[in-house]
């Protein structure tokens, strides 16, 4: 894990008093001309250097042949120059002390063999020499307290950019110009914004860290293409939370690229963009699918901090919607849904209260106040009464064509109400109407230009998580192994993961009397053979010793068909049992986030319905509990229309046990999974009958 960054490469990094530009260029319509054109349009007051072997002037100021003439090492150097010359300033850099490069090239390790070489000597320079490398492929930074304008993104040409208290980091240069661009037009401001290319050295989690105690940095932007460093990443997140500072993601990858294992269903199921989708939640950070949303977000988070989603949690999070026009209310409520969020309707005492102030509302779900809504003391008087129901856990005002010309009628009202009570409230506008959204906005008021960005924001911020601190996980060993499915039970039995009686038989020997009654299953034994059926080497059901006798010449017989290269001796034989259902717990080690645990709907239809909940690993028994709760298929084992119910509660427990293998001390488990365990009727617990571990 990164260490946390030194002050002083921070203050370099944002704050620098003094920078070169290496490989600036004299021509106007080139990249590498525009960061000085940049810093002197928004008036940075540090000194500037110019590097240009080539020249002794350009655009009309004084430039030196290489760093090492420069009449002092400047904090920071941005390096203009092409791959190859970028890695010789990068040296350079470090024997004369310069804390930060940033590398504007490409080049590197996206380019081929060479291109990985070119990083790895990056990377050994850094490691050797001291200096901290933004990028490759870094568009700059930029800090508006600053005047810092430290970028060759074109878009950064347009003065006088909104000062605010975003801070946005982008593995994207392009996207920075894009998101000022987007949020100037919605009056949204920055203070600042760093391009951090392929993080060969500075990454994301550790440049946002830096800046958690800046009191102008009010919450924080990621565009993400990639979940490197995410042990920085994850310890930036509850950094944040700690101090109320909102995060917002919007990462690329949603399509379904599964990555897969060769041993477990547990990685068909725990795809990339799942454990990505885990990953931000645990950590807190809202991750939104749409643009519109990312730019939106930060307003309705800051309302709704991460530590108050606690009594939020394992439930499904509660709306109120009133509007003035049915048919774009109808629109928020879809997007609501879909992304399983409950518009509710007001209870009978909320309607009591709202006849008490003159308001009469229907039963359906929504409060729908028509053209009574476009008078001021109507919306007002609703948006009291429903900000202080307990039925709902924020408020949704839908405003519709009064906002687009009498925004004091139903706009002005939410304004005035935005703090009212204990509970978040926000506004979708259906016109375009921008008037009535500037209004907004400079209150504060979390406000939307479209059904779906509503939807996808407030989703996002109930589904984030009070983020617990990560436990030490060491760097996985090189090599692997399997566990056969003996010593596997052998590991996960002092967690606390119950498994069903079983015996190891050899296969050469007279069968002896079993400690368990008959019936039994048989099955084969062996650490190099996963899915034992697949070679016939599972026999059930055996009700003597006779069958049994049959069963293991069987298996040998079978595994010596399918894998003649291996040897067989050994069977495991194991009492049978019955249960209500049955579920899969799955663990896994991602190289990129570190341990999760799953739990999944068991059965052969598993993989196809998707029916899981997951976590980064260990997790608590309440952790647990909440996941009991989002595996849909469980609700059968609830006592669903009177049939029995299952042990629920034991089911928590061993997914709490067993995501304690992420804490294994004398090995490293790289992926494990119980499929089935057996859920019995409610006080009997639950019973692993079959277990893989594979370990490092």
């Amino acid at each position: 894990m990164h260490e946390r960054m030194d002050p002083a490469v921070a203050a370099a990094l944002l704050r620098p008093k003094s920078i070169a530009l290496v490989g600036i260029s004299d021509d106007a319509s080139k990249t590498a001309a525009r960061p000085l054109r940049f810093l002197r349009a928004a008036g940075y007051a540090g000194k500037i250097y110019n590097v240009n072997p080539t020249r002794a002037e350009v655009q009309g100021e004084q430039a030196y042949p290489s760093l090492a003439a420069l009449p002092e090492a400047p904090d920071h150097a941005f390096i203009l120059t092409n791959s190859d010359l970028a890695v010789e300033a990068v040296a350079e850099c470090g024997r004369l002390g310069i804390r930060v490069a940033t590398i504007l090239a490409g080049g590197f390790s996206e380019s081929g063999p060479e291109g990985c070489a070119r990083e790895q000597r990056l990377r050994q320079i850094a490691e050797e020499t001291g200096v901290r490398v933004l990028g490759p492929s870094s568009l700059g930074v930029v800090n508006l307290r600053e005047r810092l304008v430290l970028t060759a993104n074109a878009a950064f040409a347009e003065p006088d950019l909104p000062l605010g208290g975003i801070f946005c980091a982008s593995h994207s240069g392009s996207m920075l110009g894009a998101l000022a661009s987007r949020g100037r037009a919605k009056g949204i401001g920055f203070s600042g914004l760093v391009s951090v290319g392929s993080e060969t050295n500075l990454c994301i989690g550790e440049i946002c860290e830096s800046t958690l105690d800046d009191p102008n940095i009010t919450g924080y932007m990621l565009f993400l293409e990639s979940l490197n460093h995410a042990d920085v990443l994850r310890r930036f997140a509850i950094g944040a939370a700690r101090r109320g500072k909102p995060v917002v993601a919007y990462k690329l990858g949603r399509s379904d690229v599964a990555a897969e294992l060769a041993v477990s269903h547990t990685g068909a199921l725990a795809g990339e963009d799942a454990v990505a989708e885990t990953f931000f939640r645990d950590c807190g950070i809202a991750r939104v699918e749409t643009l519109e949303g990312f730019l939106e977000a930060l307003p309705l988070l800051s309302r709704l901090p991460v530590e108050g989603l606690r009594k939020q949690a394992g439930r499904r999070p509660t709306v109120g919607v009133v509007t003035t026009t049915g048919g774009g209310a109808a629109m928020a409520v879809d997007q609501l849904g879909v992304r399983d969020v409950s518009v509710v309707p007001p209870t009978a005492e909320t309607r009591a209260r709202l006849a008490e102030r003159g308001i009469e509302v229907n039963h359906g779900g929504i409060v729908d106040l028509t053209l009574a809504g476009t008078r001021y003391d109507v919306m007002k008087a609703t948006l009291e009464v429903m900000l202080t129901a307990p039925e709902f856990d924020m408020v949704v005002a839908t405003v519709g064509s009064s906002a687009r010309y009498n925004p004091e009628l139903a706009v002005k009202p939410v304004v005035d109400s935005f703090g009212f009570g204990d509970k978040p409230l926000a506004c979708f506008v259906v016109p375009e109407a921008s008037s009535a959204l500037e209004l907004l906005t400079a209150a504060g008021v979390p406000c939307f230009r479209t059904p779906e960005a509503c939807g996808d924001v407030i989703a996002a911020a109930f589904a984030r998580r009070v983020p617990s601190e990560p436990t030490s996980v060491q760097a996985a060993p090189r090599g692997e192994r399997m566990l056969n499915e003996a010593d596997a039970y052998a590991m996960v039995a002092p967690l606390g993961v119950t498994h069903a009686p079983y015996t190891v038989l050899d296969v050469n020997q007279p069968v002896p009397e079993l400690p368990f009654d008959y019936p039994v299953v048989v099955k084969v034994l062996h650490s190099e053979i996963a899915h034992k059926t697949d070679v016939g080497g599972v026999v059930l059901p055996v009700r003597d010793a006779r069958q049994l006798a049959e069963a293991m010449r069987h298996i040998a017989d079978n595994v010596a068909t399918h894998l003649p290269e291996l040897s067989v001796d050994k069977v495991l034989v194991q009492a049978m049992g019955k249960g209500l259902g049955e579920v899969l717990v799955g663990y896994r080690r991602d190289p990129d986030v570190g341990p999760l645990v799953m739990l999944a709907a068991g059965g052969i239809l598993t993989e196809i319905y998707c029916d899981r909940a997951m976590r980064l690993a260990p997790v608590s028994l309440e952790q647990a509990r909440e996941m009991v709760g989002e595996v849909k298929a469980l609700k059968a084992l609830a006592g669903y229309r009177g049939r029995e119910e299952g042990d629920l509660e034991a089911i928590a427990q061993a997914v709490s046990a067993f995501s304690r293998l992420a804490l294994q001390e004398d090995c490293t488990v790289l992926d494990a999974e119980i499929n089935p365990l057996l859920v019995k009727a409610k006080g009997e617990g639950v019973v692993a009958v079959d277990a893989l571990i594979r370990i490092a």
